[in-house]
């Protein structure tokens, strides 16, 4: 384990020993430098510091980081579509049906145990473990861009921007009916549904979340492709939102879609992620990364024109 020394400089006159490090060594996240303290691996004049010690100017510290410990899951070659990649973060085009996280019920098929497999040799160890960082998330069945952390620094920086809102995500959602205005904003927040707990629902209580719409192409009154700007990253945010106004998604009949008989069943909630901008977490060079439609969507838009020509 490398050493790492900090000499405290003049203008701090008394502050916390942990938010003082998370200063000086941004290269580092908050969680792993939290590690060293709780591990006895910070110390002061030869003493261990516990995390809510003060330190002054002049005084120096010296810590080292815990070594990584493997993760227990196991590296699976399964092909990914990676749109950006660099020795700190990638960002890949999630299918449809993939399983970001590995949980209750998941196999060894999920983006996690993809990613340990391509990114083989070339994580340092987010949180503390051999794994790759994934500071957002999308559901199974949304596709898009997805944005991965390969190390600490990285994963700090994103986890900053994402907290402060700093990014600019862009979804392509098909909603069934055409709404009524060419565009709009909805301001509502979202909290768990009281009786469906798999369900979110909008109204006072919850937590606040805004997306702003626009209607990119009607499709007679029969639906419409709508992009979608999110400035909050509330659990099924786009889904409850459009709901809301009256347009929930095509495929979506969680959130009540009725099927269509003159469209085929997509088997899954019509939404991708198609675009997330942002400042590179460790290089701050200006980012903006798009996801191409896929197939499913592609061919279900089609299906939609065509139709909308006949009518």
């Amino acid at each position: 384990m490398q050493a790492n020394s900090y000499l405290v400089p003049p203008q701090i006159r008394k502050a916390r020993a942990d938010k003082v490090l998370a200063g000086a060594f941004r290269e580092h996240s908050r969680a792993a430098l939290q590690r060293a303290f709780e591990a006895g691996l910070v110390r002061r004049n030869g003493r261990v510091m516990a995390k809510s010690d003060e330190v002054t100017a002049g005084e120096t510290l010296e810590f080292v980081l815990p070594e990584v410990v493997p993760t227990e899951l196991n590296p699976v070659a399964i092909p990914l579509n990676v749109l950006y990649e660099d020795e700190h973060l990638l960002a890949v085009n999630k299918a449809a049906g993939m399983v970001v996280h590995p949980g209750v019920g998941t196999g060894e098929d999920t983006l996690v145990h993809a990613l340990l497999a391509h990114c083989a040799g070339g994580l340092s160890g987010v949180g503390g473990i051999e794994r790759p960082g994934i500071v957002h998330r999308l559901d199974k069945g949304t596709s898009g861009v997805l944005l991965v952390a390969k190390n600490d620094a990285a994963h700090r920086g994103l986890s900053e921007q994402f907290a402060g809102r700093q990014l600019r995500k862009e979804y392509l959602a098909l909603v069934a009916g055409v709404p009524r205005l060419r565009s709009g904003m909805i301001e509502r927040a979202i909290s768990r549904h009281p009786v469906h707990r798999e369900r979110m629902t909008v109204g006072e209580g919850g937590r606040p979340a805004r997306t702003d719409w626009e209607i990119v192409e009607a499709f007679g009154g029969r639906a419409a492709l709508v992009r979608c700007r999110i400035h909050s990253g509330r659990t099924h945010q786009i889904r409850v939102h459009l709901k809301s106004i009256g347009h929930p998604l095509i495929g979506d009949t969680t959130y009540g879609w009725k099927a269509d008989p003159h469209l085929p069943d997509p088997g899954r909630v019509m939404l991708h992620a198609e675009r997330i901008a942002f400042l590179h977490p460790v290089t701050a060079r200006p980012l903006d990364l798009r996801a191409p439609l896929p197939a499913d969507f592609t061919n279900l838009l089609a299906t939609l024109r065509a139709l909308s020509t006949i009518s």
